[in-house]
């Protein structure tokens, strides 16, 4: 480098070690989701067991410890996925019958929506870097959940909250795994 030239510091999120970004991406995720679904719930007058029962509208199941790095990144690709899918239907189904707005859980809701595709973008970057293939989208358990069971309004409603419920359980899980990862990357590369 010549002529006072600097070279430019390589700090911040674009010298991020891909899993500390997917890692990062997740808890912000994890935060954003559990404020969102809590919003919702007031703004909707649910109480806080109205899922009692419920099932899980994503049909992967959770990572396991006796998986190695690559199984869990893919299975949380693919739980990733799924719960895109049920946002992005769930957002437009919300707009199309209860009409959009301009408030806090609508700029949150958007926001959520955003980072839920960009986590998906960066896991499945992780997917493809682990030396396997991104998983393709696989329905919602039994084939159900991608719509609410029953056309009434209150239906409606209940879907809502479990799609928003699904994607704050998937962040926290996604934020534990990729810490998890990160760490143990982390410790790796010291040694």
């Amino acid at each position: 480098m010549s002529g006072g030239a600097r070279r430019p510091h390589r700090r911040g999120r674009m010298a991020e070690r891909p899993e500390a970004r997917a890692a990062s991406l997740a808890e912000l995720l994890s935060l954003e989701s559990a404020k969102l679904l809590e919003l919702y719930r007031k703004r909707e007058n649910l109480s806080g067991d109205v899922l009692a029962g419920a099932g899980r509208l994503v049909s992967v199941p959770p990572p396991s410890a006796q998986l190695g790095a690559a199984d869990k990144l893919r299975r949380l690709h693919a739980a990733l996925l799924q719960c895109r899918s049920l946002t992005e239907g769930a957002v437009a189904k919300e707009d199309d019958e209860m009409g959009g707005g301009t408030g806090e859980y609508e700029t949150l809701r958007k926001t959520v929506k955003e980072r839920l595709s960009s986590l998906v973008n960066t896991v499945g970057e992780l997917v493809k870097a682990a030396g396997g293939p991104t998983p393709a989208l696989t329905p919602p358990a039994s084939g159900r959940g991608s719509e609410p069971d029953d056309p009434s309004l209150f239906a409606l409603k209940l879907w809502l909250f479990r799609v928003f419920a699904e994607v704050d359980f998937w962040a926290r899980t996604a934020a534990g795994a990729l810490r998890t990862l990160r760490n143990a990357r982390s410790r790796g590369a010291r040694r």
